[in-house]
């Protein structure tokens, strides 16, 4: 205990150091929080380090449009290009999504759950998210076919697909197999697949695994119109299917939420997935809920008067 040991002074640190470690703080603590300590820390936040991996799911669900494209539009350029994985919910016009497009060139993770995007914004911007290995777009219900065509034709290193729909998003249509064959001629590096409640069949099914041979996972959760047999699944030794029977209930988001799962499905033989499944490919980052002395709206009106749209910069002062 008597070796003198250097420890460096916090207010020495470079902005970009500081930024490594201010990422793995909730997000309402680097933006409520830090930036009103001192300048350098300010600093730091402002910088790209703390953005690579911007993980702002849960709260999306509960602002308001304007605000969400706000801050998404802040958060965004602080990335300065650096942006990796990038989790949002409910993109409510296809602008924002462009915005995303036009910075993602590091992108390897996207989830846009529930988002007001159409096949023709996704057909004109997909060239530009070559870089992205998972991508969550459940819930949309303005694409189909075209989007996931084009999708597949630009991301290349694509090898997660999340695709889950709720049951009454599509009681209106007959047949999504447009959908199946899409992703099967155009994603054959598929390690992950999640279609459940979608309206496929049997021969769609059929066709995703006969194009897609590095297939590990495939959710058909509430697919009631597909009829797999041991054998033909026996085929696929590497491959662990989910579904179609349902044992809980339909409003499960993904593979995520399958750990109460169970084998009383009609397919006992097959290797089903129990637990957190998918983690490999799909690293899910929580803040969790902002539940502390702060209310949303709170948070919402230091938004709105502390965000200088010019200069990207805070003026909120420090939590109390």
């Amino acid at each position: 205990m008597g070796e003198n040991v250097d420890f460096r002074r916090w207010d020495e640190l470079i902005p970009d150091a500081l930024g490594l470690i201010f990422k793995n703080l909730p997000l309402q603590e680097i933006l409520t929080v830090v930036p009103g300590v001192c300048k350098l820390w300010r600093k730091a936040v402002t910088g790209p380090y703390c953005w690579q991996d911007i993980d702002i799911e849960q709260w999306s669900q509960q602002c308001r449009p304007e605000t969400l494209d706000r801050m998404l539009q802040m958060l965004i350029t602080r990335s300065s290009g650096s942006l990796r994985k990038l989790c949002i919910t409910g993109l409510s016009n296809d602008q924002s999504f462009s915005l995303i497009a036009d910075n993602a060139k590091s992108l390897q993770t996207l989830r846009l759950p529930r988002s007001e995007i159409s096949d023709s914004i996704v057909e004109q911007v997909a060239g530009r998210l070559f870089s992205v290995t998972f991508l969550d777009v459940s819930y949309c219900r303005n694409i189909g076919a075209p989007a996931l065509e084009a999708i597949g034709k630009n991301c290349k290193l694509l090898m997660g697909l999340r695709r889950t729909m709720h049951p009454l998003e599509v009681i209106d249509k007959l047949s999504q197999d447009d959908e199946a064959f899409a992703i099967a001629t155009t994603m054959p590096k598929l390690k992950q697949l999640e279609v459940a409640y979608l309206l496929i069949s049997t021969e769609a099914v059929l066709k995703i695994l006969e194009n897609c041979p590095e297939l590990e996972l495939l959710d058909v959760r509430g697919c009631w119109n597909v009829k797999l047999d041991e054998n033909c699944i026996k085929k696929f030794t590497r491959l662990k299917v989910v579904g179609p029977h349902v044992v809980d209930y339909f409003g499960m988001k993904g593979c995520d939420d399958c750990s109460n799962y169970s084998g009383s499905s009609g397919y006992l033989a097959w290797d089903f997935v129990a637990g957190n499944v998918g983690s490999d490919y799909d690293d899910e980052i929580s803040d969790g809920d902002w539940e502390d002395d702060q209310s949303m709206e709170d948070v919402e009106m230091r938004f709105y008067d502390g965000f200088d749209l010019d200069n990207a910069a805070f003026d909120w002062p420090l939590s109390p």
